[in-house]
């Protein structure tokens, strides 16, 4: 066996024809999806969606909306949370460009190009994309719509608390402390002075009443999952119980209630759900009891759809001052949530919306938000749960949602991508052993 040795500096080839480039085999994963979106004609519709928003003839040529959208997925499907991570991403992989549609001798798209489509594109546009996911499930025969389930998380938003600045005044918080410290005699103090003093102080907390960030101002300040207070923004998932797509993803601000926001959810995902080409109308709301309010209650009652809501302990109302309607919903909504049936909804809640929240925010790169404003964090966050939909999709009609789900995995979880490994294998000389059972992603 012959050896050789690493050369450190070597002179480049001043012209390499294309056919010596080396080539990408392709991922199956993204193979396959590929091949689910040409089906469905997505570059097409895209192409159409994003027209308006372009001149004809001015400029050098664009990059295509269909490669734009496919790198969000990626974010997705890659679990990376920033544009750069994306391009970054997308430019090193052979098996991503070949699912972009990019050839090796042509660079990939920078992330500064990203932002200045995305500041192109409303946000309608990238919520129709959400729409078209739920159109080829609806082609599928997968998509139901009859029960949903309602649940809200939190997204970190891209400013730090110590930015923040008083609405009144144009304060920082230093400043804030030295006018306290002077309006109790004390001049000039020390930086340790002004941490002693913010230490010793009684009610410490601030208000999105009275604070606000100069960097971020949709952003408000939350309390997050893990206990810790961020500057935030609130996602809210309507998800289809019977099939577990999300019918909606609406960004909020964090200081909205979730009483407040759930009706507005439910109708959007109505409106999904009609978009996409389904007839089935939305006829059961489930949610934990942080969504009880009389006044919802009412609301959706008179949307046509029952609720099936925990009423929190030890409530007590005064119906003398309220209309009757909202006491009949909340008397309705209690029979209901009483019943065998609305503890099954209740299970299949805490599991499949919160599962909807692992894959997108979690396994996913979307609990921290890299963008500013609401519509910027909107229009990011409707494609990646697009990507979620997608990866239930394909789990659904090929066993598999996600390019990193058989790494590791033995022989029966290959399942259809099985004879698509082990000819990757052979053709890499790992015919011998499991070796052919790992994926281009599996680490060392």
């Amino acid at each position: 066996m012959g050896m050789g040795r690493r050369q450190e500096h070597y002179q480049a080839d001043l012209w390499v024809p294309t056919t010596d480039l080396p080539r990408s085999p392709g991922h199956p994963f993204y193979d396959k999806l590929n091949a689910l979106l040409a089906e469905a004609g997505f570059d097409p519709h895209v192409e159409d969606l994003c027209r308006p928003y372009y001149t004809e003839g001015v400029g050098r040529d664009s990059i295509p909306p269909g490669v734009y959208f496919r790198m969000l997925l990626v974010g997705y499907f890659e679990a990376l949370d920033s544009q750069r991570a994306i391009a970054w991403r997308c430019s090193d992989g052979l098996s991503l460009r070949a699912f972009l549609g990019i050839p090796l001798h042509e660079p990939t798209p920078d992330h500064s190009s990203l932002t200045k489509i995305r500041q192109r594109l409303p946000l309608e546009v990238h919520q129709q994309v959400f729409v078209f996911v739920l159109k080829v499930a609806q082609d599928k025969k997968l998509l139901r719509g009859k029960t949903v389930a309602v649940d809200s998380t939190t997204l970190e938003a891209n400013a730090a608390m110590r930015g923040i600045v008083r609405k009144d005044s144009g304060e920082d918080w230093k400043d804030y402390l030295k006018r306290l410290m002077a309006e109790q005699g004390i001049e000039d103090p020390s930086d340790e002075d002004i941490r002693r003093f913010d230490k010793g102080r009684k009610k410490k907390k601030v208000s999105n009443k009275e604070w606000e960030s100069p960097a971020d101002p949709d952003s408000r300040i939350a309390k997050m999952k893990d206990g810790t207070t961020h500057l935030a923004y609130k996602a809210e998932h309507v998800v289809d119980l019977d099939s577990e797509f999300v019918l909606a993803a609406e960004v909020y601000t964090a200081d909205q209630a979730d009483p407040a926001t759930l009706v507005d959810s439910v109708v959007q995902a109505q409106v999904n759900v009609v978009l996409a080409g389904g007839e089935q109308e939305i006829e059961e709301a489930v949610a934990d009891k942080g969504y009880h309010k009389a006044q919802t209650l009412a609301d959706c009652q008179t949307c046509n759809t029952r609720t099936y809501i925990p009423e929190p302990k030890g409530r007590k109302y005064n119906w003398d001052d309220k209309p009757q309607e909202w006491r009949r919903a909340t008397e309705a909504n209690r029979r209901r949530t009483r019943g065998a049936r609305s503890k099954r909804l209740q299970k299949l809640r805490s599991e499949r919306v919160e599962r909807s929240f692992a894959h997108v925010c979690e396994t996913g790169g979307g609990r921290r938000t890299w963008l500013r404003g609401l519509v910027n964090v909107a229009k990011r966050y409707a494609v990646q749960v697009a990507g979620h939909n997608l990866g239930l999709l394909m789990r659904k009609l090929f066993g598999v949602g996600k390019p990193r789900t058989l790494q590791g995995g033995s022989g029966r979880s290959v399942g259809a991508f099985g004879w698509w490994y082990w000819l990757c294998g052979r053709r890499a000389g790992y015919s011998h052993g499991r070796k052919w059972l790992l994926s281009p992603y599996t680490a060392a």
